[in-house]
This record gives structure tokens, sequence and C-alpha cells, in this order.
């Protein structure tokens, strides 16, 4: 484990190829004075880990705001709750394709930057953890005659695909209301503009531009096998207290199965997109 202190920073590497454990105290982070170093770290690395920091909402916002431009949800809320229990949250329905590996924001020209996640609850059987896969390292992993191969490729996106992998047999009404969230065009392959790739992947990839759609979907499910490999996947037991952030950019993640009675809660906060797909 590669471990380097900057100041009173503290960092480990969990595994090679993704996330990294930070330690600090939360009067430094809410003064924003590791906000660059954190921002080149959660690029590089993909996931950064804040072990029971402890973040109240406020706080969560505060520190948000050191890394970029702080942006609420859509209905207006400034924190999510991410939980399946609709008691908590009406619309935790849709929340049922986060079981499923997937990019944020597919349907978006830009995506969010960022997305952080703190603890409140946690499942009293141990279960509900999330996973992280670094599409960044993914893409650089592979041979270069699937480099050629996949770099002009278009993959449609669609937010109604996610549907099917938790209800394969949804009432037209369903479908309809998932279809008006819309579908999206991308390239495979994302060229950043520092340069690097990522690949572009998920339960909401319908199928690959001009392509059968058999030999489509053999493809997507193959670079999702190949994304989502051990060397390339950082998979969070959550603690109460914990923060956790993934570039999202250059990651995918999903939430294990859980119980939606459980009482498990996350809340969310996001950085505003700063890079159209490409």
């Amino acid at each position: 484990m590669c471990i380097v202190s900057l100041m009173t920073l503290s960092v480990a590497d969990i595994a090679p190829a993704i996330a990294s454990e930070v330690r600090a105290t939360k009067a430094e982070l809410l003064t924003g004075v590791h906000a660059d170093t954190l921002r080149e770290l959660l690029e590089r690395r993909g996931v950064l880990v804040f072990p029971q920091i402890g973040f109240s909402d406020a706080e969560q916002i505060e520190f948000t705001q050191t890394l970029g431009t702080f942006v609420p949800e859509r209905t207006g809320e400034q924190v999510y709750s991410v939980t399946l229990d609709t008691t908590v949250n009406e619309l935790a329905d849709y929340l049922k394709g986060s079981l499923y590996w997937h990019i944020d924001g597919t349907m978006n020209e830009v995506p969010i930057r960022a997305s952080l996640l703190s603890s409140k609850v946690v499942c009293p059987d141990g279960s509900g953890d999330t996973e992280f896969a670094n599409t960044y390292a993914a893409y650089d992993a592979l041979d270069d005659a699937d480099k050629d191969a996949l770099e002009s490729l278009r993959v449609m996106h669609s937010a109604w695909n996610t549907l099917f992998y938790y209800d394969p047999e949804p009432s037209y009404a369903t479908l309809r209301k998932m279809m008006a969230i819309g579908d999206r065009e991308l390239p495979l392959v994302w060229n950043h503009r520092s340069g690097r790739r990522s690949l572009v992947l998920g339960c909401t990839a319908r199928h690959v531009v001009d392509i059968d759609f058999r030999r489509s979907v053999e493809l997507l499910v193959r670079l999702r096998d190949w994304a989502t490999r051990p060397e390339f996947v950082y998979r969070h037991h959550w603690s109460v207290g914990d923060l956790v952030i993934w570039d999202n950019t250059g990651t995918m993640h999903r939430a294990t199965p859980y119980d939606p009675q459980s009482g498990r809660l996350l809340h969310r906060t996001k950085l505003e997109g700063e890079e159209p797909f490409a």
C-alpha cells in the first residue's frame, strides 16, 4: 500500500488501479486548503474515501463547494436522500436502477463532475455496499486492436433501458414515464480534454449504433465484464459517518442489493459537470 502525507493530508491507496483513503481534520477539509490536491487525486484514483469524517448536511455542502461548483438536484434539493424506502424518498423506485453498473447523467450533454455520499444509516445485516469501477484504467488496459476498433463507435443510451434490469415486464404507463426522460447517443470511448480516455458503459447503454443487435449486445456485455474485473473495482463497506467521492467522468458505480426496509440512508451532494461527452 502506497502512503504519502501532504501537510496533514494522509493518503493511502486502497488498490493499485482505484480508490484512495484520505484522512484529514474536518476543519481543514472545510477550509478548502486541500481542494486542488483532492481534485487531482480524484481524477487519478477515481474514488476517495474519508472514513467516519461525520459531516453534517451543511458541512457536506460546504465541503462540496470547495471542490468545484455545487449543483442542486433537479427538484431543487441541495442534499438528496439515497434510499429504496419510499417513505423517506417518494421517488425511491427510480433508484432501483442504481443496483446495476452505471454512470450518472448519460441523458445529459454534460454529466456531473463528481458525487459525494455520506452514510447516515447502515444496513443492520451488513449489506448495501457500493462498488466502483475505474473506466480510465479499464480502457488503458485494453489491447491496441480493441482500442482501434472501439474508437469511432457510438452507443445509444436510454434511461428506460435500466427499467428492464429490475422490472422485466413493466406496465405501459411505467415504460412511457421512463421513456419521457429521453435518449442520448454517446461515444463508447470518451476522449477527455486531458488527453486521457475512458469507457462509457453501464445499464443505460442500449445498443451500439449501426451494428447488428446481437453483436452489439455481445460487445457491450464483454466490455462491461472487462471494466468490472476485480483489478479495476473497489467495494466500499459503509460505516456511519463515511464520506465517499467518485469521479463520475471516469468511473461506473452500483449499490449491492439490500432490503428497502433496512433503513439504509446515504446523503448525496454533487459537483456540476465541467466537460461534455466527446
